[in-house]
Parts: C-alpha cells; structure tokens; sequence
C-alpha cells in the first residue's frame, strides 16, 4: 500500500558513482555508461549494514563498501583478478553520473583532472516533494591504482576528450528525458593484493571548492578502517543514550526492530550547519524536515528524549528560517520548501520543546519570543502561497469556524480541499499556540486560541450514520464536509480507508476532504481535548466500542502517522490496558525484521520513531507534556539526558517473554505510589525509577477520572484562561 506520495518521489542521491573491473576487449565505448543499462544484480547474501557501513557484492564480482563522514562518502571497491566482463582484463573505470535518483537534473557540469583523475561537478535538480530548485556539487578523488587514462561520457559514448562537459534540459522540446552524461577515470590495475581502490565524494551546496575541502578536511588520508570506526563511534554516542536490559527469552528480532527504529528517526532531520548558501547566520541550519506533518508525531518527541541538544538545535533552525523567510516550514528538503500537508505542523514542535525544555532551551539559545511571533503569524496572516507555508483559508477560520468544502479565499493559493482535515489539525494547532501564549504571559491570546481549538466540533455531524459494503457500522457521528452556508455535505465515512478508495485523498486537485485517511480515523483526532470528544461519542463505553472497530475492522492503516495515537488512545477512556493490547497487535505483526516489516513508507523515520516509543512504553501526545504509560517490551530500559546528566529507568516486575502479562496492576515513581496512567517530560529530565508491576489480567491501574491526561474541556479555569 502506498503511504503518501513522497513514496513514490525518491529523494537526493546526486552524482552516483559506478564501478567496471574493465571494458571488454579493452575498448573503452564497451564498458556501460548509461544508468538505465548499467544496472548490475547484487549476489544473494552479500549486502551487510550497520551504523556508518554498507557493503555489497555485485555480479560482477566487485565488492562495494561504503563509510562516510558528515559531508563526505569513501568508497572502497575491490576488483576481481579477472574481470567478469568478457575478454576484459583487469583495468578498473570509475565514472560519475550528473543525475540523481528521482533523474530531475535541470541542468550540470562536471569536469576531470587527467593527471589526478579527481572528478568535480555540480548539479541543479528539483526537491522530490516541493516547488523550486537546489545545486549541488562534488569533489571525488581516487587511491589505490595509477591513473591510465580520463574523459567524459554522454549517452553510451564516452571519450578521452574533452576533459569537461555542460549539460542542460531541453527547453525547446520541453523534454522530460534526463540525457545521460558524466566523467570517468580509469586505471590500470592495482598493485595491492586486494585490488581494491578507493573513492572519497565529498559534497556541498556552497561550491566545487568547498566539496573538495570538505573530503580533504573529513578524510585527509584515505584509511577506510579508520573513517568506518569514526562513523561507528558517532552512531555509539548518538545511541549509547538508551541502555536496554531485554530480559530472559526476549527474541533477538525484537531488539532488532527496537533499534533499527531507534537509528532511523536519528536520520533526518539532518545537520546543515554552514551549508546553507541562501542567507549569512551564526544559528545552526536543519534541513529535511521531511515532513513536519509525519515527523511531529514521534520523531520529534523521541529526539527530545534521546538527544535533546539536537533538538534544541533544530528549533533554533526552524525560528531562523522564519526570520530569513517570514515563516516556517511545514515541509523542508535540500533548502526548498516543501508542501503542506494539513496545517501548520511546525507550530507543535516548538510547542512540544517548549513544555518539554524551555528554560533549557533557551539557555542554549532558543529565542521563545520569536517562536512565539513565528507560530502566531501562522495563526493569524495567510500566505501568498499556502501551499508551501502557513495557513489557507484563515478568513473563513476567524469568521466561521471551520475550513469549508469549496472556500472562497481570494487572499492565497493553494488546493482547496482536505476541508475535514485541515478543520481539526488547525484547532490543534491552535491549541499548541495558546499553550505557548499562556506560558510566554499572553493570556488574552491564549484565551482567543484556546477558543479556536475548540472548532473541530464545527464539522461535526452527530447524525451521519456509517456503513461497509451495505452493512451498518452501529456507529452515528462522523466529521463532515462542510459549505460555506453552513449546511454539510457528504464524504463516506469509510473514504480513504484501506476498504475504499484509499489512495484517493492525496494533494492532488480532485484530493477530496480528508488527506490520507477516513473521516473515521479523522474523527478521532481531537488531541487536544479528549474528554470531550469522548462524551461527543457518547461516553467511555461507546468511545471504547468504536475504538475497538477502527483497529478491527480494516478501517485503520498502521503503515500513515495518523494511525499512532488512536493506538493509545485508550488511555483518555480509563482503558489502559486496552492501549497495551492493541501495541501488541501491532508489534510484531506489522513491525518485525523481515523484508516487509515496516508498513508502508518509514516517513524520515516516522515508522522507526513510533515503534522504539511503542516498546519503551511511553507514548507521547505530541505538543503536550504527556507520555501515555503502557508495559515495555523489555524487561528495563534507562535513558541518560545528554543535558541534566539524569537518568530516567523503567522496569517491569512480573516481566515475561511471552507478553501474556502486559497488563500494568500498579506502578511507583521514585519508590511512592503511582496510579496516573501518563507521566511528564520531567522524568527524563530530573530522572528517576517507573517501575511497573505486571499482571495476566486488567486491572484498576490508571482507569480513574484522576488518573487520566489532561484534556481542554476539564482543565480548571482562572480568570479564563486555562491553568494548563
């Protein structure tokens, strides 16, 4: 099944490297050059992967193995002493392709130094999901082998000159075929018993000069072993701020699943710093907030625990794009702006570290006023362009209420649909602004945006009914397309769900009113305010009722973000327990190590972010300080705070393998008592012990009206505004 359309759009991977033991017959046009029949099978067994390491054999009996710094790849390719290549003999070519993996090469340049063999070139290709354009260039140098002879290629000739070639769309026939074209060392063979050579790829978004003096800086001497080592050292560090004790019988696979999670939402977003060629600043720059709509859902919130001085950076780097651009990026890839997917996500990820670590932030540079004044300008001014930023259709919002089906909004462009969805991300979003307004002292703001959280309830339709295949649901009240008249329209509750049409809600013109899911699922997304969508729903019970039917019955896709939090969400209808057995029908069944264990596309991490939350058993309600407390797939785990220096553990007593017991009968914090089904991001700051007694049955553990997380509607009031 298809996650989003950034599944179908690969993104980066510019200016590939390709090796050929030797052309056949020695005639250099043998060898292949073009990218579309160069393509070469792996041998079955051969691919190996581990933090800051990829090695693969390839059919050709060359081996491929690749380490890298921060701007620079060093390639190791080892030759076989007869090339597979018919009557070829030993005399390795290294070319380097102008393209990218998606082929949007607007246009390039590369050169090649014969006397060196170092490759340089630079590259303008458009971002995978977004509007403009990026250049990139690169700096390769070789070692290993003596230089025999260099050139350049286009399409599947190449020759020795000349030593330099400019390439270009065809603007005149508006062609959209990507002419292959590059540069090529070649040598003789190697002299070491290995017959390896290696390549070092430096890049940068600045110049040629700067890609060169990155790889010269980051791998001045060539030693593979060394830089693998370096790369290991970096990964050890990032996750050395987890220790897992897994506990007696807990099957290998699981930790496998737990980790790689863990190391794929430590990916992205990544550290730009001093690459960023479009404006001069001392703050630090992120890119690939890829998008913030997949991200705020966990990967934020597991960065903020493991490394909270990453995160601390990229809220410095959001605010700073804000202050060069006028807002902040919804989406964000190779320093263009990406699309907006609902509403203006950005505003709960300086919230979220904003309850979560803002005195410390702010020690370490985070300027919360202009946080403030960036997500109240997403509130509050419509964009030329709110497909890429911001919000649209803000004066329908202000004036009634809602996001109608068919707006009128003659202040911005953008698609005018998702009316059902954007309607509840954007109460949300205001929620978490008033957060922020409250404790920045705004109390007449936070008053006005806690009231607009409250406008979900405006596309709300207590008498639409549901039904599958003809079938009723039992099930009455779902979000609803809504006019600007105020009377309500039709979108089958089940629309976009895996039982019908469910790729139909994307950002396309025709992407009706939810985005990649149902107004099902979109019905419970109320984060902000649970309890009263749960007394909309008609109380516990029923909320329950329906909860259970979303995960039974093929309504709800666990491979899209949406789908996290109605796994937990059990929580805010005194059923903990509940939450705990819908984690373990998820995990393994969805998320395990096989070929197939990650549901749909990984989102930047998104994937790996909710499953390591999921087995620690904290879940987070992402933009507020609240962690859902559920049993953890191992038997203790500890996370050290790179900041405060504390160490925050939870262990499980009654553990079991087998996970019959995952059911909490009563907890203590520190030694004391502990009966709130949810915890604070104090915890990991201030450190201490969690530890869970488990038990094969429900229990009363975390079901009492003071034991469940805070919601909007039973928050106690104090001049009007929310003492939240």
């Amino acid at each position: 099944m298809v996650a989003d359309l950034k599944t179908q759009s690969p993104s980066l991977g510019n200016f590939p490297v390709f090796p050929q033991a030797g052309c056949p017959d020695d005639v250099l046009d043998n060898c292949v050059f073009p990218k579309a029949t160069r393509a070469t099978p792996r041998i079955n067994g051969t691919v190996e992967a581990h933090p800051g390491y990829f090695a693969v054999e390839l059919a050709t009996n060359i081996k491929a193995e690749m380490t890298v710094t921060h701007h620079t790849a060093l390639y190791r390719f080892t030759f076989p002493e007869t090339p597979a290549e018919a009557n070829a003999t030993l005399s390795p070519l290294i070319l380097a392709d102008l393209s990218d993996l998606p082929d949007s090469r607007i246009n390039g340049s590369i050169s090649v130094d014969h006397s060196t063999g170092r490759i340089s070139g630079s590259g303008t290709f458009s971002p995978s999901f977004g509007i403009g354009s990026y250049t990139l260039h690169f700096c390769a140098d070789f070692q290993g082998a003596a230089i025999r002879d260099t050139g350049v290629f286009m399409n599947d000739r190449a020759g020795s000159e000349p030593k330099n070639l400019s390439v270009m769309q065809d603007g005149v026939n508006n062609s959209p075929e990507i002419l292959p074209a590059g540069a090529w060392t070649r040598f003789h063979a190697p002299n070491s018993n290995d017959k390896s050579i290696l390549a070092r790829v430096g890049v940068s978004f600045i110049s040629v000069a700067q890609a060169c003096h990155n790889a010269e800086t980051e791998i001045p001497t060539f030693d593979f072993d060394a830089v693998h080592t370096a790369a290991q050292d970096a990964w050890t560090d990032t996750l050395s701020a987890i220790e897992v004790t897994p506990g007696p019988g807990v099957e290998a696979s699981l930790q496998t699943v737990f980790w790689s999670g863990v190391y794929r939402a430590s990916i992205s977003p990544q550290d730009y710093t001093g690459e960023n060629p479009l404006w001069q600043s001392s703050e630090p720059y992120y890119d690939s907030y890829y998008c913030i709509w997949d991200s705020f859902r966990s990967i934020h919130s597991l960065i903020t625990i493991v490394d909270p001085v990453s995160q601390i950076r990229m809220m410095r780097s959001l605010i700073d794009i804000y202050r060069h651009e006028g807002w902040l990026p919804d989406c964000r890839m190779s320093l263009c702006k990406g699309f907006t997917q609902g509403g203006s996500n950005a505003d709960i990820v300086l919230a979220d570290a904003y309850l979560k670590l803002g005195s410390i932030a702010q020690a370490q540079g985070v300027e919360w006023q202009t946080a403030y004044e960036a997500v109240r300008t997403d509130a509050e001014v419509e964009p030329a362009n709110w497909a890429v930023q911001g919000r649209g259709g803000l004066t329908s919002w202000k004036e009634l209420h809602y996001i109608p089906t068919d707006d009128y909004d003659p202040y911005g462009v953008g698609p005018f649909t998702r009316s059902i969805s954007r309607t509840v991300e954007y109460a949300y979003d205001d929620f978490c602004i008033a957060e922020m307004a409250q404790g920045l002292g705004y109390m007449a703001d936070a008053q006005k945006y806690f009231g607009r959280a409250e406008y979900w309830r405006n596309m709300f339709l207590p008498t639409q009914p549901s039904s599958i295949n003809g079938t009723d649901t039992t099930f009455t009240g779902f979000l609803q397309p809504r006019f600007l008249n105020g009377t309500f329209g039709l979108q089958d509750p089940i629309f976009c769900s895996p039982l019908l049409n469910f790729t139909s809600c994307y950002l396309n013109p025709d992407g009706h009113e939810t985005y990649e899911g149902s107004a099902w699922l979109y019905t419970f997304f109320v984060p902000q305010d649970m309890a009263a969508l749960i007394a909309t729903l008609g109380g516990p019970a029923e909320f329950v009722r329906r909860l259970n039917f979303l995960h039974e019955s093929g309504l709800l896709y666990i491979g899209d973000e949406q789908a996290f939090q109605p796994v937990f969400l059990y929580h805010y209808a005194g059923r903990p327990a509940k939450s705990a057995e819908r984690v373990h029908a998820y995990i393994p069944s969805q998320f395990n190590d096989t070929t197939v264990g990650i549901p749909g596309n990984d989102d930047s991490g998104a994937m790996g972010s909710f499953v390591a939350l999921a087995m620690m058993g904290l879940f987070p309600n992402p933009g507020q300080d609240v962690y859902l407390i559920t049993p953890p797939f191992f038997e203790a785990w500890s996370v050290t705070n790179k900041i405060t220096g504390q160490k925050a553990t939870v262990r499980s007593v009654n553990f079991d393998a087998s996970y019959e017991s995952i059911y909490i009968q009563s907890a203590t914090l520190n030694g004391e008592a502990y009966t709130r089904n949810w915890l604070t991001h104090s915890f990991f700051l201030d450190g201490g012990v969690l530890e869970l007694t488990l038990g094969r049955n429900e229990s009363a553990w975390g079901t009492r009206p003071e034991d469940l997380p805070p919601s909007l509607s039973t928050e106690p009031e104090s001049d009007g505004v929310l003492e939240w």
